[in-house]
């Protein structure tokens, strides 16, 4: 069977806290792993997405509106819809499955993670993954 399930692949989270969010896949783990034996994946999302900004705004009303929150999880294979899109943010020497471990690693590659999307966001590139999704 081809594997689809490739890091950058942009997903949607189907279950739990951030279901309806976009993210992408930092790391496979395809045949699972000791604690958790089932196929799955650390992905890597947006907790809050950009809003809307208009040209009247203030650069620090727009800086405001142009900040973006991020989240680090562990998710099932079953609780990702994949997409067509793919994300060229290099987050693997970012992310890792070891920052899960302490909350203090997690914060801090949790604020990592937000740098390198609104950097993404700020030169305009993968519009859509910065949009919210509608339903």
């Amino acid at each position: 069977m081809v594997k689809f399930l490739k890091p950058n692949k942009a997903v949607i989270l189907l279950q739990g806290r951030f279901a309806g969010h976009k993210a992408t896949i930092v790391k496979n783990f395809d045949d699972g792993t000791r604690d958790r034996a089932y196929g799955h994946c650390l992905v890597a999302g947006i907790a809050k997405y950009p809003s809307k900004v208009i040209r009247k705004d203030s650069a620090k009303k727009q800086a405001k509106k142009s900040r973006v929150k991020a989240f680090i999880k562990l998710v099932n294979y079953n609780h990702i819809m994949p997409t067509r899109y793919t994300l060229d943010v290099d987050l693997k020497d970012v992310v890792s499955a070891d920052a899960l471990v302490s909350r203090d690693k997690k914060v801090t590659a949790c604020k990592e993670v937000k740098g390198k999307f609104e950097e993404r966001f700020k030169t305009g590139k993968n519009r859509w993954f910065f949009s919210k999704l509608r339903f």
